[in-house]
């Protein structure tokens, strides 16, 4: 297996451990404030306002990953399916996977929205690049395939 190909499937392993991370952390925050009978289960079970500060953002930021990053998982596995990963879509694929870690940095400790967007919003460009990128690749360059 070529080592783009190696290095591309660590990038897709990466995101899924951020969500991991996310969601283990969320757990500490949530589980024992239910289970110890802080929160009642009524008032989470629609909302989570009953929550605290702390337990709501890492809430909102394992939401997150399931909304950009999967439009990154289906264009590394349309990559994966062409068979050859160029360094620009390796390059591509790293660079979003760093910013939505530090999307995730920002969202669940200081939370300054400026901030949060600045890197949500060059995530986002990263990644229409990567797709951008992609269809030129596949539609034009190789209309073969």
């Amino acid at each position: 297996m070529p080592l783009t190909t190696k290095l591309l499937i660590l990038a897709m392993a990466a995101q899924v451990l951020l969500t991991i991370i996310l969601l283990i952390l969320m757990g500490r925050e949530r589980v024992p404030r239910v289970m110890s009978g802080e929160i009642a289960i009524e008032d989470i079970a629609v909302e989570r306002t009953a929550y605290p500060l702390k337990a709501r953002l890492l809430s909102n930021c394992f939401d997150n990953q399931f909304q950009l990053p999967v439009l990154f998982y289906v264009a590394a596995l349309l990559t994966l399916w062409v068979g050859t990963v160029s360094w620009l879509e390796l390059a591509l694929a790293w660079a979003f996977v760093v910013l939505r870690y530090a999307h995730a940095a920002i969202h669940v400790t200081t939370n300054r929205v400026e901030h949060r967007f600045a890197t949500y919003t060059a995530g986002l460009a990263v990644l229409c690049a990567l797709w951008l990128w992609l269809v030129l690749r596949l539609v034009v360059l190789s209309p073969g395939i």
